[in-house]
């Protein structure tokens, strides 16, 4: 009677199963999952790894010269920017370089189209790159870039006082040293090249190329002739501008002098070794000739006591010419010898001739002023100036 009522009593109550049992179901619903996980993942895997090889297979079979067209190959690979300005220059179309950013050292934002627009990364390159290779005192100067409008130089050409003491002496106070401030302004240098719209709308024409071309020759000629005559207004100074004086009673702020001994020619050798023992010898280690090619083949011309040329060239491809041991820089702006000129330069122009200049370049696209011609207004800043009155001299065809 007693057992039939318990079993009676337990036919209501739900039934738990034990803890065993839940972790087994809960570990084998774990293992499930993982399972699909894991077998997921080896899909996307397998086609990822197809895919690789189909690119591979692809990069390395050769393709028919027919299946891609060059001109949409190379179009591919050209920046956005160059498209961009491309595109400005055969048409005007400026929307591709509004609000366009350029990525550099220099030229890191967006630029209005109201004074032109920068010139592609390639291209400006391409320019520089001729103004450095050209006869110009930019090859050995100090070029400098800068984002003001003007650059200063600050000399130290004095030297501080003075003196020995003694254990029980008292010290004297001695001199201070003077420090100048050199301010070179920077300068608009500008071309005016022009091209007509049809021959804008010829595709095969290489436009970038040839507006490089033409801004490079114009800007190293006028960068060339200002670095060496230029008379600092609305350009850069040219060093032959400064006052000169002998080198004997020379002073800061002039350029010094060594005569040859005959008025307008050369009076033998000596005047070239004088020249060189006028500068510096902390200058001398660096130091360079300038001179004209006429200049050059009146002194290739020339020997010493012994017999033996004073003038080497170089040994090796594109080294330059030496003259008693030192390079030659063949700057065609130089004067050519004659009665009291400074045909000759000798010196550390490094230290003594600072360019400086702004590394962005504008171009202007105009199709109205010259039709049915379109221009294109290209413009740089630069200035250049001496910075070092020490670093320079002059040899003068005079007789004193």
């Amino acid at each position: 009677m007693t057992t039939e009522t318990g079993s009676r009593a337990g036919e209501g109550l739900p039934h738990h199963p034990s803890p065993a049992t839940e972790l087994k179901a809960a570990v084998t619903g774990f293992i499930t999952d993982l399972k699909g996980f894991r077998a997921e993942i080896h899909t996307r895997f397998q086609q990822q790894e197809e895919r690789l090889t189909m690119l591979d297979q692809k990069s390395h079979t050769p393709q028919p010269r027919l299946a891609r067209p060059h001109l949409s190959a190379m179009a591919e690979t050209e920046a956005p920017h160059q498209k961009a300005f491309a595109a400005y220059l055969r048409t005007g179309d400026d929307d591709g370089l509004r609000g366009l950013v350029l990525e550099g050292k220099a030229m890191n934002t967006a630029v209005a189209g109201d004074g032109g627009y920068l010139v592609d990364p390639e291209t400006s390159q391409r320019i520089r790159s001729v103004l450095t290779s050209g006869a110009s005192l930019r090859a050995i100067a100090n070029v400098v870039q800068v984002e003001a409008t003007s650059y200063d130089v600050l000399v130290d050409h004095s030297d501080i006082g003075h003196g020995w003491a003694s254990e029980s002496g008292s010290t004297t106070e001695t001199g201070t040293p003077v420090i100048d401030r050199i301010s070179i302004p920077l300068h608009e240098l500008s071309a005016l090249p022009k091209a007509s719209q049809r021959l804008l709308d010829d595709s095969a024409f290489d436009l970038e190329g040839w507006l490089a071309g033409r801004i490079a020759d114009r800007f190293a000629r006028a960068e060339a002739a200002a670095f060496v005559s230029g008379n600092g207004i609305d350009k850069p100074r040219g060093f032959l501008t400064h006052a000169t004086v002998d080198n004997d009673v020379w002073a800061w702020g002039n350029l010094g002098t060594v005569p040859t001994g005959a008025d307008g020619a050369f009076d033998g050798a000596d005047a070239i070794v004088d020249l060189v023992y006028a500068l510096g010898a902390a200058y001398r280690a660096n130091a360079v000739f300038v001179m004209n090619s006429k200049t050059a083949g009146a002194v290739r011309k020339m020997k010493d006591n012994d017999g033996r040329f004073l003038w080497s060239d170089g040994l090796a491809a594109a080294e330059p010419a030496r003259l008693l041991g030192y390079p030659v820089l063949i700057a065609e702006d130089m004067p050519d010898i004659a009665s009291g000129a400074h045909a000759i330069a000798f010196g550390d122009f490094g230290a003594g001739y600072t360019i400086a200049e702004r590394p962005d370049l504008r171009v202007l696209r105009d199709p109205f002023s010259a039709k049915p011609h379109v221009l294109f207004y290209a413009t740089k800043r630069v200035g250049g100036d001496v910075s070092d009155f020490a670093a320079i001299k002059l040899l003068r065809f005079a007789i004193a």
